[in-house]
């Protein structure tokens, strides 16, 4: 082999070992995804084990890809969370794949911030959206797209004093009850005990014009046109009822101090406190003089027995470098059935799944901190709950909307004034503030 040949060859021996190296440095690299979480719970009761739904999620995902590694920072709490994800958008800094505050859920999707899932779901072949509670996945759609996957779901329920209904000679209300049903008790059980001349004994505590108006079937936003309805006779006749039962107390305000002793029979609960509240050690610092159980919300005559759900969502940024991957991990954490059962285990909601939340594994779970005595919530009861409830509209400044619709149908109702007119006044001027 001449001298020259035997330089050609050994430079192309080098060039491809050169690009062989290249490639395999390539396709070894790591890849670090950023995941955005707070610590604690979402739904404002205590626990300790925030981080390990999240930490088994990516030892799983780090196992099936060896390249990739996922960070988060710990200790952020949920009240310094939206702050803080702000901040990072700013910085473009985004999470790949985050925890979505329902605060902020409009104002990101409105913004661009989080990126439309739907081409994501309509090309994965093993992704059913029907596998999901029809209110848990809606609650992360904006107009129509969705941007958002479900993590963890708590819907409402209805606290019932089982030891004051007893002791007043009444049955705990069926699950199919009514507002008649609901006036009726009250009326019965609202008394001066100690005979001082002031009520010491109450129906109902901390259930509101909004609660009323869910169940009597109101839809109180138009999305499209951005506005509120409160003349509609669904919203009036739910204020009334509030109203019929505010005058049951002598124009008296409830508080959690008479519920917390045992003196009212019913308050609308979450999931999430029920869960909390019925295990130890917190039983044993609230609600421990009197027996106690949850039911449904009673129907309005154009309604029925639902109430509403609340999601912790996750998604995607619209940023992201890596987007099958931010979608494989969003997946792992919101669709895995095992992932799912998790949140049984060590959160204090429910699986956002309808096969994991109907199961008997998780209605087990849910007994085991419980005393035997204790009868745990029904599965199908619980299901029924989330799959028939409803969410929050998608509209920017609704929790300043509903801020002001509060504190107008409290006057409404404390200082006895017209309900049709002056929900009519009420509406102008909530849509007015919608306009601006």
């Amino acid at each position: 082999m001449s001298r020259r040949k035997y330089i050609i060859i050994t430079a192309i021996l080098a060039v491809l070992a050169l690009a062989s190296g290249l490639y395999f440095h390539a396709g070894t690299r790591t890849i670090v995804l950023e995941f955005g979480m707070f610590a604690g719970s979402n739904w404002d009761v205590a626990n300790a084990n925030s981080y390990v739904i999240i930490d088994k999620a990516i030892q799983l995902f780090e196992q099936k890809h060896k390249n990739v590694k996922i960070h988060y920072y710990s200790g952020i709490l949920k009240d310094d969370y939206s702050e803080w994800l702000s901040k990072q958008v700013l910085l473009g800094k985004t999470p790949d794949v985050f925890m979505i505050l329902s605060d902020d859920f409009n104002q990101f999707a409105s913004l661009g911030i989080l990126k439309s899932l739907d081409e994501l779901i309509e090309k994965d072949a093993s992704f059913d959206r029907d596998k999901y509670f029809k209110t848990a996945l809606i609650s992360g759609e904006y107009h129509g797209i969705q941007y958002a996957l479900p993590y963890e779901t708590v819907p409402t329920l209805m606290f019932v004093n089982k030891t004051l209904l007893e002791k007043e000679g009444i049955g705990v209300p069926s699950s199919d009850w009514t507002w008649d049903d609901l006036y009726d008790i009250c009326q019965k059980v609202t008394k001066d005990i100690d005979g001082d001349g002031i009520l010491d004994q109450f129906g109902i505590y901390n259930y509101d014009w909004l609660d009323a108006a869910c169940t009597n079937g109101a839809a109180l936003f138009d999305e499209d046109d951005m506005k509120i309805d409160l003349s509609d006779d669904k919203v009036v006749d739910a204020v009334k009822f509030i109203k019929m039962l505010y005058d049951l107390n002598n124009k008296q305000n409830v508080t959690q101090e008479d519920f917390d002793k045992g003196n009212v029979v019913f308050m609308p609960l979450s999931f999430a406190e029920y869960r909390t509240y019925k295990t130890y050690p917190y039983k044993i610092k609230k609600y421990l003089n009197f027996q106690w159980d949850c039911i449904t919300f009673p129907a309005g005559k154009d309604g029925g027995n639902i109430s509403e759900v609340n999601t912790l969502l996750m998604g995607i940024s619209s940023k992201t470098a890596h987007e099958e991957l931010a979608w494989e991990f969003l997946k792992l954490l919101t669709y895995d059935e095992e992932i799912q059962m998790d949140i049984f285990r060590y959160s204090q909601g429910a699986s956002v799944l309808k096969k994991v939340t109907s199961s008997r594994e998780a209605e087990l779970i849910l007994q085991e901190d419980m005393e035997e005595s204790e009868k745990v919530i029904d599965k199908v009861l619980l299901s029924r709950v989330i799959e028939e409830g409803t969410v929050a509209p998608k509209i920017l400044k609704y929790n300043e909307a509903i801020a002001i619709a509060n504190g107008g149908i409290q006057e409404i109702i404390r200082y006895d004034k017209n309900v049709e007119s002056s929900l009519k006044i009420l509406e102008r001027r909530i849509n007015q503030y919608l306009k601006q």
